[in-house]
């Protein structure tokens, strides 16, 4: 099994966060679309030591292109983007790097029904594609909807997991309060 000790670590393997704090753990808020989507994956950009800023607008367009994100343009500041805009500049920060695994902490926390459809929507694609999701939520109506299996704990332990057959609210709750009969137990 694989052993994750860092932040870093789990970088190195192509495991990325999508934090539910998207402006103080996600994004750098005072730079643009283009810098907070190149930044960790910096030196692609460069060229003995100078960042190629036609390579870095190319990629960041592409990626905004393909997440649906609203701006005027990939030199706008984050800050100035709604918070679905905003989750879709997280995500396409990691999608640059091509993700093996996706964790989305409260995915759609603070963002419009319309975002909510696309992230939904870009999770799903990203699934079919062979990139691992796991959804970290507390919203029922997401669980149920958007979920393969669920996965459930109880004061920090896993209780069971439900296939999307077994997944109704009455199971997960069942699970949340320590009741382990309606699950493979773990």
């Amino acid at each position: 099994p694989l052993v994750i000790k860092s932040a870093e670590d789990a970088i190195h393997h192509g495991i990325y966060l999508i934090p539910e704090d998207r402006r103080n753990s996600g994004l750098v808020i005072d730079m643009t679309i283009r810098e907070n989507i190149t930044m960790p994956a910096l030196a692609r950009y460069a060229t003995a030591g100078l960042i190629q800023r036609d390579k870095e607008r190319d990629t960041a367009a592409a990626m905004s292109k393909r997440l649906n994100v609203k701006a005027p343009t990939v030199e706008e500041r984050v800050g100035n983007l709604s918070g679905g805009n905003q989750q879709k500049v997280v995500l396409a920060k990691w999608l640059s790097l091509a993700p093996r695994v996706l964790i989305f902490d409260e995915p759609t926390r603070g963002i419009d029904v319309g975002a909510k459809a696309e992230i939904y929507e870009l999770m799903r694609n990203l699934a079919r594609d062979g990139v691992a999701i796991m959804m970290i939520s507390s919203d029922m109506e997401e669980v149920l909807g958007v979920s393969d299996r669920v996965a459930v704990m109880h004061e920090g332990r896993l209780t069971g997991i439900l296939e999307r057959e077994a997944c109704s609210e009455e199971a997960i709750m069942r699970l949340a309060v320590g009741k382990t009969n309606d699950a493979r137990s773990v």
